[in-house]
């Protein structure tokens, strides 16, 4: 049976043409340009550590340095992402994440942005992360609005942990439950905790006014005052969710409903003048301007 004869491998058809061989070559160069480029920034790095440790050192000024290299060759910031930022202002937001774009992206602090970011009002805690070439990503958790707080004729709005998180876009914020008072923002959780469970109370609350920085009062819409004893306020308001179930209490015209003490209950009636009845007055706490 005759051989079929194979064609040598040093046949015209098996070279490679022109801009096969071109790109091929340009391939091995920009491969040892990222090579070359990779050890200049360990090189850098390794240098940045051992000068941070030597008497009279400058982090900052290395990391300028390193940074100004970086950035010449095409590590520049082009994008900054930012995620779960809902009241934060942004312009604060970029001034404290502190690098713009078209600077280098590693010119900067990850760290140090993150501290800055984080002391905030709205941020509880920040993530930044470089992804190379050109993205900076900044992730926020912020804190919740929980409640507005009235003092010395000013309104805020307060976190669950009681610190102010804005004191000028407080109109926004209106809906949320509000309290009065020195001491107020630090015990409104445990008050509204105890609420949440009792919604037949907790609908008819206007204000809630902290009384010498030890107990609360409960300002209703209609105009009624609870006042809760300085110790066992969740009790004392499951109690009286029970007299409202059982005799509609809170439908009476009453002025106050005293339970302070534990073993009894006194309620006041509004004052009615002679000639004819007066509507009841408005509740203490007024609504933010």
């Amino acid at each position: 049976m005759p051989r079929v004869k194979s064609t040598p491998r040093s046949s015209v058809k098996d070279r490679p043409g022109r801009w096969a061989l071109l790109l091929r070559r340009q391939k091995s160069r920009l491969k040892m340009v990222a090579i070359v480029g990779v050890l200049a920034v360990i090189g850098f790095g390794v240098s940045a550590v051992i000068r941070a440790n030597a008497p009279g050192s400058s982090l900052v000024g290395l990391r300028e340095r390193i940074g100004a290299f970086t950035g010449v060759a095409g590590l520049s910031v082009r994008h900054v992402i930012i995620r779960g930022q809902h009241n934060t202002p942004e312009p604060l937001l970029r001034e404290a994440l502190g690098v713009m774009p078209g600077e280098p992206i590693l010119g900067f602090s990850l760290e140090a942005a993150r501290q800055r970011i984080e002391s905030l009002a709205w941020v509880q805690s920040a993530v930044i992360e470089r992804r190379l070439p050109d993205t900076v990503l900044v992730v926020l958790t912020e804190k919740r609005p929980f409640a507005l707080w009235q003092h010395d004729g000013q309104f805020s709005v307060i976190d669950r942990d009681g610190d102010i998180v804005d004191a000028r876009n407080v109109r926004e914020f209106r809906l949320l439950p509000l309290v009065v008072g020195p001491g107020a923002p630090s015990h409104a959780a445990e008050l509204f905790d105890a609420l949440s469970g009792l919604p037949d109370i907790a609908r008819r609350v206007a204000a809630a006014v902290r009384v010498g920085e030890r107990r609360w009062n409960l300002v209703l819409k209609d105009g009624t005052t609870i006042e809760l004893p300085d110790d066992h306020a969740p009790a004392a308001l499951t109690r009286l969710a029970a007299l409202e179930t059982k005799y509609a209490l809170l439908d009476r015209p009453l002025a106050i409903v005293d339970m302070r003490l534990g073993d009894r209950l006194v309620l006041r009636p509004w004052p009615q003048p002679a000639s004819s009845p007066s509507s009841p007055p408005e509740p203490a706490a007024r609504e933010p301007g």
